[in-house]
């Protein structure tokens, strides 16, 4: 039985794929041939739709992979195409299932590969390399895979783009671009987590007769709109403060937008009441954005949090569902301490976003140290300082990294993106499907704490609101874009379509 929630779509890593072929093949007595048959014609579909006017050239490895390709170049043939068959190894080397589809190929026989072969092509099919890749890719492979990219015609990946880790979406050396992948019985990792996602272009999940049942699909999912489901509604009978009691401990001189951003997202994503704690000598610009939401004022040190307001939130605390800290906290040594305070001593759910990360760069394990739920809410740069790590590591290895700082915070840990990757200790990933670019603009991260911390107050567990705030928010800013576009979308704008974020879609 499944371990991952139902909310998630099952996405493999290259293990896994392994295991679910080996399963069918030598416990369901399905013939390999027959799989990669039906990998071929499925491959096929997607080359054909992704083909412009020209010849379609079909560069095949020795692996399976190249079996696949040859599947594809005899289907497109028997279709009517042109098709070239381009190899990087001698046709002798090919063994088994790729040697039976090299020898029912009709036409032409494979020629050696070279770049200029690749001229005025119509489509290109990347059958060079299988999920079991890992690392950099070695000559000839590489020249090959540049040539790929270098030519104008659309590239269609067979499975996982040559060059892309299928379990993790890194990308170490050369690695084909294509405008489409066909990836076979279940979509991979690597296809949708960066740098691999944009290599990847549109994925279609190409089924190829493995039986129900297989095993694997546990390593991570996509989140799926059954995610909104789990939005508790309120009832008739219900309070204010049964629909969640959300704190935000935040703000600092010249940074009073980002509290009351979380504050209003908070709000509008149904908690019953909101309190913002805020340094005392802003609490009156505060103020002047909110109406329906309190505020509080704290003790300060030249307009930035101090230790000594920490006893006041744990006031606060105590009739609250969650706690949202780090929003406009700004980055003076006096409100990096009560950020580190407050994150410690304070034992309600709990959300921590921007300068509360910051607070604790090089120091991710003390947030081990809570006993409520903690969710982190890390950009790549905030994640790279929580580590000690440069953002461009982060980049490179998000997969690794994420579950890195869950292992060694005990928290979930959302590394933000269009790939978004929520990550618990010692369980599956919840990937984002991605959405919208429109996103990509101050103050979206505010909003995104607010709801999680709303979501948290009426009893989701970390994983819960995590996973569905992060959907919800694409769907507010796709929401966002289609009302004003997609470089028109502010912020303020996002929090107005929370509403519609947090309903199903049809």
């Amino acid at each position: 039985m499944s371990t991952l929630a139902d909310w998630l779509d099952p996405l493999f890593d290259a293990g896994e794929m392994r295991a679910a072929d080996a399963w069918a093949i030598e416990e369901q007595g399905v013939p390999s041939l027959d799989l990669m048959e039906r990998a071929g014609a499925g491959l096929a579909r997607v080359t054909a739709a992704a083909a412009r006017p020209g010849r379609v050239r079909v560069v095949v490895g020795k692996g399976n992979n190249g079996g696949d390709g040859l599947v594809v170049a005899r289907l497109l043939r028997e279709d009517g195409h042109e098709v070239d068959v381009l190899t990087v190894a001698p046709p002798e080397d090919l063994r088994g299932d790729a040697k039976t589809n090299l020898e029912r190929l009709p036409g032409a026989a494979p020629e050696p590969f070279a770049p200029e072969r690749l001229d005025n092509s119509g489509v290109v099919v990347d059958a060079l390399l299988g999920t079991g890749f890992e690392g950099s890719p070695r000559e000839p492979l590489a020249s090959a895979m540049a040539a790929i990219n270098a030519q104008d015609g659309p590239a269609v990946a067979c499975d996982v783009p040559s060059g892309v880790n299928a379990s993790t979406g890194e990308v170490e050396g050369e690695a084909v671009r294509a405008v489409a992948t066909a990836t076979f019985h279940g979509s991979k990792i690597g296809l949708h987590v960066e740098p691999g996602k944009e290599h990847a272009g549109r994925v279609e999940v190409v089924e190829i007769g493995i039986p129900r049942g297989a095993p694997g699909g546990e390593a991570g999912g996509l989140i799926s709109e059954r995610v909104l489901d789990l939005y508790p509604r309120r009832t008739r009978g219900g309070t204010k403060f049964a629909s969640g009691v959300v704190v935000v401990v935040g703000g600092s001189m010249g940074l009073t937008g980002a509290p009351t951003m979380a504050a209003r997202s908070a709000q509008r994503a149904g908690a019953g009441y909101v309190q913002v704690a805020v340094p005392g000598p802003v609490q009156a610009a505060v103020d002047l954005r909110l109406l329906e939401q309190m505020s509080r004022g704290l003790p300060d040190e030249d307009g930035f949090h101090m230790p000594a307001g920490a006893d006041e939130v744990r006031a606060l605390a105590e009739r609250a569902g969650s706690l949202v800290l780090g929003p406009g906290l700004g980055r003076a040594e006096s409100a990096a301490e009560f950020a580190r305070v407050v994150a410690r001593e304070t034992a309600i759910p709990l959300v921590v976003d921007a300068d509360g990360l910051n607070a604790h760069a090089g120091r991710i394990e003390l947030f081990s140290e809570r006993t409520a739920p903690t969710v982190l809410t890390p950009h790549e740069g905030e994640l790279g300082r929580l580590l000690g790590l440069d953002s461009d590591e982060i980049k490179a290895h998000r997969v690794a990294h994420a579950r890195e700082a869950a292992e060694r915070s005990g928290a979930v840990v959302l590394l933000k993106g269009d790939d978004t990757i929520v990550a618990v200790p010692g369980g599956p990933l919840a990937i984002s499907p991605g959405g919208t670019p429109a996103l990509a603009t101050a103050g979206t991260g505010d909003v995104l704490s607010g709801l999680i911390g709303a979501l948290l107050a009426k009893g989701l567990s970390a994983i819960e609101a995590a996973a569905l705030g992060t959907l919800a928010h694409v769907l507010a800013g796709m929401a966002s874009a289609a009302r004003f576009g997609v470089d028109h979308v502010m912020a303020g704008d996002v929090i107005d379509a929370l509403p519609r974020g947090l309903t199903q879609h049809d």
